[in-house]
C-alpha cells in the first residue's frame, strides 16, 4: 500500500513538472512539449487564435488582463476592447478581454501561458505546425468539423477554422485528452479548461462543445499565415477598435513583437535565444506609441538641420557683402538685357582668346620649322666644307709627293756619275 502510494504520488510530481519548467536550456521545446502546450487552443478560430499567440508572449500584461476581466464581469466584445484603451497593455492582450471565457482560462494558468508565448517566440514554425497536426488528428477522430458555430475547411493540406457568422464569436470547449484520440504522451499530459457552467460530465467529453456566442465588430484583427509561419494584421480593424492607430499604406502588415514589454522573469527567460519574432525580417508591426514618437522626433530633428543650414547661408551671404561682393545684385545683373550683353562679351572674350591661342601656336609652329631649315642648312655648309679640306689635302699630298720625286732622282744620277767617273779614271 505504501509503495503504491509512493508511485502515485511520484507521478503526480512528474506530471506537475512536466507541464511547468518545460522551457529547455537551449532555448527550444520537445515535440511532447508543443502538443501539451497547444492542444488546449489548436481548434479555436484562426483569428482568435492567432491573437491568443500573440499576447501570450506578453504574459504579465495577461495575468493584469485576467484580474480586470474578472472584476469587470459585465464588460465583453468591443465594448470590453474599447474600455481598455488606456490601459498599458499591447493591443492583442487588449483585444481578448472580448472574451471573458479565454481570459478566465489564461489567468488560471499563468505558467502555460509564459510558456506558450516563449515557445512562439522561439519556434513560431514549430508551433504553427504543431496546431496543423493536432487539428489532423481531430479531424481523423471525425471531431472536427464545420457547425452552427464554426466552418472548417482545408486548402491544400492547411485546415482553417472561422466563426460561421463574422459577428459573433463561439469559443471552443473541448477536452485535448480525447478529442485529438488517445494521448500519446504519457509524461505530458495536455492542460484543458471547462468555463463555469461546464463539467466533465457534461457531454463536452464526447467532442467540441461552445461557450456563449460573442458578438464583435472589431476586436479580431489577426490572421494565421500558416505557410509562412506568420501572423497578419488587418489594417482597417486594428484601427477601428485601437485609439493607438497603426500609420501604415497599406490592408495589411505582420506582426513584430515589442520584447520592451517583457519584463521580469518573462523577459529573463529569453535573454541569449533564438528570437526570430523579436529579431525577425521584414517590417513587422511595434508599438505605435513609440513608432509616433521616433517620428516626432525626427521631424523636429529635421527642421533643426534646416534651420541650421539657413543660419548658415545668411552668414556666408554677410561674409561676402563685408567684402563688397553683393551676390543678389550679380544675379540680378545677369537678368534681362544686361545679362545678355554680359554674355555677349563674355563670349566674345572667349573667342578672342582661342583666336590668340591659335596665331601664338602658328608663330610657334612657324618657329618650329624654320629651326629645322636652319640645322639642315647648317648642316650642308659644314660637309661643303670638309669636302673642300679634303680636297685640299690631297692636293697638297700629291706636291710633296712630286717634290720627293724629283730630288731622289737627281741625285741618284748625280753619284753614279761620280762613282762612273771614278771608275773609268782608274782603269786609265
Amino acid at each position: 500500500m505504501k509503495k503504491t502510494s509512493i508511485y502515485i504520488i511520484g507521478f503526480i510530481v512528474i506530471g506537475l513538472f512536466s507541464f511547468t519548467n518545460v522551457f529547455a536550456k537551449d532555448g527550444t521545446f520537445s515535440q511532447a512539449e508543443l502538443d501539451q502546450m497547444t492542444a488546449p487552443i489548436a481548434l479555436y478560430p484562426d483569428a482568435l487564435l492567432s491573437q491568443i499567440l500573440m499576447a501570450s508572449t506578453y504574459p504579465d500584461e495577461v495575468a493584469e488582463a485576467a484580474k480586470w476581466s474578472k472584476a469587470n464581469s459585465d464588460k465583453k466584445g468591443d465594448d470590453a476592447v474599447k474600455a481598455v484603451q488606456d490601459e498599458q497593455w499591447d493591443a492583442s492582450v487588449m483585444s481578448l478581454v472580448a472574451f471573458p471565457q479565454v481570459l478566465d482560462m489564461m489567468g488560471k494558468k499563468p505558467e502555460w501561458v509564459r510558456d506558450l508565448g516563449d515557445a512562439f517566440l522561439v519556434t513560431p514554425d514549430k508551433v504553427m505546425d504543431t496546431i496543423q497536426n493536432l487539428r489532423n488528428k481531430a479531424k481523423e477522430e471525425g471531431n472536427l468539423k464545420s457547425s452552427d458555430e464554426m466552418t472548417v475547411e482545408t486548402e491544400k493540406e492547411i485546415i482553417i477554422i472561422e466563426s460561421s457568422s463574422p459577428e459573433k464569436v463561439y469559443v471552443p470547449v473541448y477536452n485535448p485528452t480525447y478529442v485529438y484520440g488517445s494521448w500519446w504522451w504519457a509524461s505530458y499530459p495536455p492542460y484543458y479548461y471547462y468555463p463555469p457552467g461546464y463539467s466533465v460530465g457534461s457531454g463536452i467529453a464526447a467532442g467540441i462543445g461552445f461557450g456563449i456566442g460573442i458578438i464583435i465588430a472589431d476586436s479580431l484583427w489577426g490572421r494565421c499565415d500558416w505557410r509562412r509561419h506568420d501572423i497578419n494584421i488587418d489594417i482597417n480593424r486594428y484601427n477601428n477598435i485601437n485609439i493607438n492607430k497603426l500609420d501604415i499604406d497599406k490592408k495589411v502588415t505582420n506582426w513584430k513583437h515589442d520584447k520592451d514589454r517583457r519584463s521580469g522573469t518573462a523577459k529573463s527567460r529569453l535573454d541569449g535565444k533564438n528570437q526570430n519574432r523579436i529579431s525577425g525580417d521584414g517590417q513587422k508591426l511595434k508599438d505605435q506609441k513609440l513608432k509616433d514618437t521616433k517620428v516626432k522626433d525626427q521631424k523636429i530633428k529635421d527642421r533643426e538641420n534646416f534651420r541650421g543650414r539657413d543660419q548658415q547661408r545668411e552668414k556666408a551671404a554677410q561674409s561676402l557683402k563685408d567684402r563688397g561682393i553683393d551676390p543678389a545684385g550679380n544675379r540680378k545683373a545677369l537678368t534681362g538685357s544686361s545679362g545678355d550683353k554680359i554674355r555677349n562679351n563674355i563670349g566674345q572674350n572667349s573667342k578672342n582668346l582661342q583666336s590668340s591661342k591659335n596665331h601664338q601656336s602658328s608663330r610657334d609652329l612657324q618657329k618650329s620649322l624654320n629651326r629645322r631649315s636652319d640645322n639642315h642648312s647648317l648642316s650642308g655648309v659644314n660637309k661643303s666644307r670638309d669636302t673642300s679640306r679634303q680636297i685640299n689635302r690631297g692636293v697638297s699630298s700629291e706636291r710633296a709627293i712630286g717634290r720627293s720625286s724629283s730630288g731622289f732622282g737627281g741625285g741618284g744620277l748625280s753619284g753614279g756619275a761620280n762613282r762612273s767617273g771614278g771608275g773609268l779614271r782608274g782603269r786609265r
